[in-house]
């Protein structure tokens, strides 16, 4: 009698956790965030020396690894190789929810499509920090994130947003953001929207009303500074 023996094959089955780190105030990290980064095996980030503080804030001492938009899909397959060893590994940006106008995204992707598992650990984001205090009522938000630094392109994208009956939150540089609200009022300068800057920070601001006054408040300061997150409210729910 011929007996047919087959080989198990072990397959490790790791996990990636994606997680939403502080976007100023290092007291924003939740309890569930700092657990997975303090039992992670390697955590990867946007930048080393950004998280470096955030987990010496935490009292973690772990093994870093380098994950930016330079280099993504490079350290992707560092990281793929270590969860292909049953390690954990933890991803962060440099602050906020990676994949927001962050990097993460090909990561991600890559990760799924090596079969290992991906799990979200929700926290802090600039794009629901503004909405929450932005007063807008549109059930439909559009996140654009940042618009093009071409002065063509970016105004023809915000007639194109500012058209739409949904609202629209972009970020933006202190060097572009006046220029991006004169756009925007050259448009509709009646057009409500809220911009937040420097949010979690010691001095973070809010600053609400039309277009017109926006950049009136905005342009009296001597110099912009910090990021800034703009809600515009869309055509239909516009106050």
């Amino acid at each position: 009698m011929t007996i047919s023996v087959k080989k198990a094959i072990l397959v490790l089955v790791a996990t990636l956790y994606i997680i939403g780190t502080p976007i100023g105030n290092l007291g924003d990290i939740s309890l569930r965030a700092a657990e997975v980064l303090k039992t992670a095996d390697l955590v990867a980030c946007e930048d080393t020396r950004r998280t470096l503080k955030l987990l010496t804030h935490l009292g973690i001492r772990v093994k870093m690894l380098s994950c930016r938009s330079q280099n993504e899909e490079f350290a992707a397959k560092k990281i793929i190789a270590a969860l292909d060893q049953g390690l954990t590994v933890a991803y962060a940006s440099d602050a906020g929810t990676p994949a927001l106008s962050d990097p993460g995204a090909v990561l991600v992707r890559l990760t799924i499509a090596a079969g290992h598992e991906v799990i979200p650990i929700p926290g802090p984001s600039a794009f629901a920090s503004l909405l929450s205090v932005s007063g807008g009522t549109d059930k439909t938000v559009i996140f654009e994130g940042f618009l093009s630094p071409k002065q063509g392109r970016r105004r023809s994208r915000l007639r194109e947003l500012l058209g739409m009956e949904a609202a629209t939150v972009l970020y933006e540089s202190p060097f572009r953001i006046l220029k991006l609200l004169e756009d925007i009022a050259e448009i509709d300068q009646a057009r409500y929207i809220c911009i937040g800057r420097e949010m979690t920070k010691v001095y973070e601001e809010y600053i609400r009303g039309t277009a017109a006054e926006v950049l009136a408040a905005l342009s009296e300061k001597k110099e912009q500074i910090g990021e800034f997150s703009v809600f515009i409210a869309g055509k239909k729910c516009n106050k």
